[in-house]
């Protein structure tokens, strides 16, 4: 084998441009977040400090919350790398929350960010689509606007990169990357919100939305618009990912730490509980994988900084342009892979379909998944245990909710700058930094979301495989005797309501007996 020569390797011009840098990072608890800090870590070792903005939430302090997330399987890989104590010095906590005046900084640590970083990556947000409206705006808007404050009295700042999402002008079904006029003016929103009360705003939610679906999609758009405004101030661009899937290759394939998108449908229909979904089959929507989303917050930044591209302002990393799955393709996969991959403790027999009718929906919605729930529950409660099944199917039919919305509509997004940015890329940070899918496999992919789903999300251990082999086996009976048992049950009911009916089965019966009987007699002969 020819050996390769130190000198042959391309240098990694990413790492270079991040060395000596100090990054302040928002919402660096959250999935992207988590996964941006670890590849900053793993693979950025020169940058000299991450400083995380993190708020105390459920009675844990930001450095317990920093250490449950470096507890994350994640995290294994960096850990086993360069060690928990060499990571931890390269990360300052910083006690903030985006939600309060001023971050909820102290007059210190603002003074220390703002003479000390030079690059901000702002992730912070809530995701919830059906989040309250002033919620929404005080976190996703007007903590921008205090992020964008905040930016501007930094002394070495190189860039402000605000991640934003792909689907938040959803009046556009081609998005450009370019942006676009905002749905109402984001300084009055955030006037009106914060001093309205919580019932007053939750009232006027539906005419302030107007036409918009959702308050997430709103507030990101508002928060557009904001950092559009600063960009003549700051040094400033805007990320468009779209909806952020588990990891495809690294540090870990298949983590995730939620159940958002396609994961979430797959458990649905896996357990047995997704029975019918109205949505258009053969529509498609765009998924990123969390790393390569990361990989593209990453290179966009260093095109910035170390090329001095500053006409490319808004960078849509997206995948539909070269990848297509529809929803149909989507379950189908599905099914083939939890059969080989099963969950534990399926309630029924994964299957149903996807509708075109909502007539026909909420039809097989009733008879497959409420009428079903009552009858668990009923049979819980009798045996002593506590009632789950309604409950979660009211969480699934809210879910339908925002869902239905998405899958029964088309969007398309021009990717273009992604383009430019990988011809810059030398073959070192090309597979390093890889924002392509040339080497792809989604039935792969598929199942390293659902081994690692059972994992980290439903803590099934893989030793439990073979148990669920056999439940799965079992519930497979289970579904086809009530199948028949429903058939036949059917077939009574019209019997003993109808004589003419009743006679037409007799015909048919002694029709099908004669049938036979001449068959095996010709047989016979």
């Amino acid at each position: 084998m020819e050996q390769i020569k130190v000198d042959d390797v391309e240098p990694d011009r990413v790492a270079e441009t991040f060395a000596g840098r100090r990054i302040l990072i928002t919402g660096g608890t959250g999935f992207l977040g988590k996964t941006l800090i670890e590849k900053i870590l793993r693979c950025l070792p020169e940058t000299a400090q991450i400083y995380m903005l993190i708020r105390t939430k459920k009675n844990k302090t930001p450095k317990h919350r920093v250490e449950e997330i470096f507890n994350s399987a994640i995290f294994d890989k960096v850990k086993s790398q360069r060690g928990l104590p060499a990571i931890m010095k390269t990360v300052t906590i910083v006690s903030g929350d985006v939600t309060l005046p001023g971050l909820g900084l102290s007059p210190e640590d603002r003074k220390m960010l703002c003479e000390n970083v030079e690059i901000v990556f702002h992730a912070a947000a809530t995701v919830r689509f059906d989040e309250l409206l002033k919620k929404a705006v005080l976190l996703n808007t007007r903590g921008t606007k205090l992020m964008i404050e905040l930016a501007k009295e930094m002394k070495h700042l190189l860039l402000f990169v605000y991640i934003s999402t792909a689907y938040c002008h959803l009046e556009e079904k081609v998005l450009k990357e370019k942006t676009y006029p905002p749905p109402a003016d984001p300084h009055e929103i955030i006037k009106y919100v914060e001093w309205m009360d919580d019932n007053v705003v939750e009232s006027m939610t539906d005419k302030i939305l107007g036409d918009i679906p959702n308050t997430y999609a709103f507030t990101k758009a508002l928060s557009e618009s904001l950092v559009e405004e600063a960009m003549p101030y700051i040094p400033a661009i805007i990320l468009r990912p779209s909806v952020v899937i588990p990891v495809w290759k690294e540090p870990l394939p298949g983590w995730t730490d939620n159940i958002n998108g396609p994961v979430g449908l797959l458990i649905g229909a896996g357990k047995g509980v997704i029975r019918t979904m109205y949505c258009n089959e053969n529509g498609y929507a765009d998924y990123v994988p969390v790393d390569i989303a990361v990989n593209g917050i990453l290179i966009t930044a260093w095109n910035y900084i170390y090329f001095k591209d500053h006409e490319k302002r808004v960078y849509h990393l997206t995948s539909s342009s070269e990848f297509k799955v529809s929803w149909a393709e989507i379950i189908e996969r599905g099914r083939r892979i939890t059969k080989r991959v099963p969950l534990n403790g399926v309630v029924w027999y994964p299957g149903g379909s996807m509708k075109k009718s909502r007539i026909a929906h909420n039809i097989c919605f009733l008879l497959f998944h409420m009428i079903p729930a009552y009858l668990i529950d009923m049979l819980l409660f009798l045996a002593g245990y506590k009632p789950i099944m309604c409950r979660v199917q009211r969480r699934i039919r809210k879910g339908f909710e925002v869902f239905e919305y998405y899958a029964n509509n088309q969007w398309d997004f021009d990717n273009t700058y992604v383009y430019v940015l990988r011809n810059k890329m030398n073959k070192t940070e090309y597979k390093k930094y890889q924002v392509h899918g040339e080497d792809l496999d989604i039935d792969a992919y598929f199942e390293d979301c659902i081994r690692a789903a059972r994992i980290y999300i439903l803590n099934e251990l893989p030793e439990t495989l073979p148990a669920a082999r056999r439940h799965l086996r079992i519930m497979y009976w289970v579904d086809v005797f009530a199948k028949i048992f429903f058939f036949l049950f059917v077939i009574y009911v019209f019997a003993s309501w109808s004589e003419s009916f009743k006679a037409l089965l007799v015909f048919c019966a002694s029709t099908f007996i004669q049938t036979v009987g001449k068959s095996i007699s010709f047989n016979c002969d």
